[in-house]
């Protein structure tokens, strides 16, 4: 396994040490200016030591300690949409119900159902007059999309619009889908943006003004309940090319994690040699931590300047205070450098999970993309 490592600078050995019950409230040690690539990796590094850490609750069954990982798509896989099939045979899909800007005869909105898998190998698109809009109708029409010969039911499938989870939830939920609200819905992100330029634009009905903007409501962030434990984290970055490597084992469920194709989320186009940014999260326990980790639909990491402390971001709308710092001029620096770096690259980045810096073991890798929804 490729080695994350990091090293402590002006630490004596036992700094930043926390206690077994809580996990991370961050004080940064000295800003590392020289950035030194690590000889295994080229992992290049800027590492923080807690003085406190929050952790996140869940279930207890969830505290499954067998490698297993959300691979939404091989990683350089390309969607293909010319060749996409309607009858579906992927375990996850991607699924959007809401009004496009199209108004029908009476000058109402025109709904539309989009449902495809990760890769786009199967799409399906319906539209609804808003007269039926409810989780009756959206189960009726799934249940005749599962009805086609060589149809496979999938395990789950993502939606990304908080405000239709009661509709959507309510009519996957009879059908015996487990619906998970969460950000990580690249592929019909994309479509969405392709069809306002290539289907909505082009049909007689459309009418700019009846465009609502999707906004995320997105709350303050909270503490974490007790679940995720830590002594360290660090920022940390790597070539595109060795992280995609590394994502392997996530396919492959050697490895706790979740990946997607580079293709659906627009970065494709990205050297191999260029850094990404990603923040490395160390704990003794590192292999509990990413399999708790794992029980979460991370969307991305921020590191929050104002609030000085990183933000998980999880689901659709959760935030939460995964990490913080004392803000000096330098930690200040870092925390703006690190995000710049990551906007730099399209908002593409990773969470690492593993037992130390030096430890050429690695228990979890996130592949994450900070972008904003689709326009509508």
């Amino acid at each position: 396994m490729a080695q994350l490592h990091t090293t402590p600078k002006g630490l004596g050995a036992r700094a930043g040490q926390v206690s077994s019950q809580r996990l991370a409230c961050v004080r940064p040690a000295r800003a590392v200016r020289s950035r030194q690539p690590n000889a295994t990796t080229g992992l290049n590094h800027t590492q923080y030591s807690c003085s406190q850490l929050y952790y996140t609750g869940l279930n207890s069954r969830g505290q499954q300690l067998v490698a297993c990982s959300t691979s939404e798509a091989t990683i350089n896989s390309a969607p293909a949409a010319s060749t996409a099939s309607t009858v579906p045979e992927a375990d996850v899909w991607e699924i959007d119900f809401c009004s496009r800007p199209l108004l029908d005869e009476r000058g109402k909105k025109v709904w539309e159902l989009l449902i495809c898998d990760p890769e786009r190998k199967f799409e399906y698109s319906e539209y609804f007059p808003n007269s039926k809009i409810n989780s009756a109708e959206l189960k009726k029409t799934i249940d005749k999309l599962l009805a086609q010969a060589g149809a496979v039911k999938p395990d789950k499938a993502k939606f990304f619009r908080g405000q239709m989870q009661t509709i959507i939830t309510k009519a996957l939920t009879d059908l015996g889908i487990k619906a998970v609200p969460s950000r990580r819905c690249f592929t019909i992100m994309s479509w969405i943006q392709e069809r306002l330029d290539n289907v909505y634009k082009q049909d007689s009905r459309y009418n700019d003004k009846a465009q609502s903007l999707f906004v995320l409501d997105l709350g303050a962030p909270e503490p974490l309940p007790d679940a995720l434990r830590g002594e360290k984290w660090a920022f940390v970055q790597i070539p595109l090319g060795t992280l995609t490597e590394m994502l392997e084992s996530v396919t492959s469920r050697e490895m706790f994690g979740s990946t997607f194709s580079l293709k659906s989320a627009g970065v494709d186009d990205l050297p191999k040699d260029i850094l990404i940014p990603g923040v490395a999260v160390f704990s003794r326990r590192s292999l509990p931590l990413a399999a708790w980790t794992n029980g979460l639909e991370i969307a991305a990491v921020k590191a929050d300047v104002d609030r000085s402390c990183l933000i998980l971001e999880t689901g659709v709308n959760q935030r939460w205070r995964y990490g913080g710092w004392r803000a000096t001029p330098d930690s200040i620096e870092e925390a703006e450098g690190w995000e710049e770096a990551k906007q730099g690259v399209k908002g593409l980045h990773f969470l690492a999970v593993q037992p130390d810096p030096d430890s050429e073991e690695l228990n979890g890798l996130w592949l994450l993309q900070d972008r904003a929804p689709p326009q509508i």
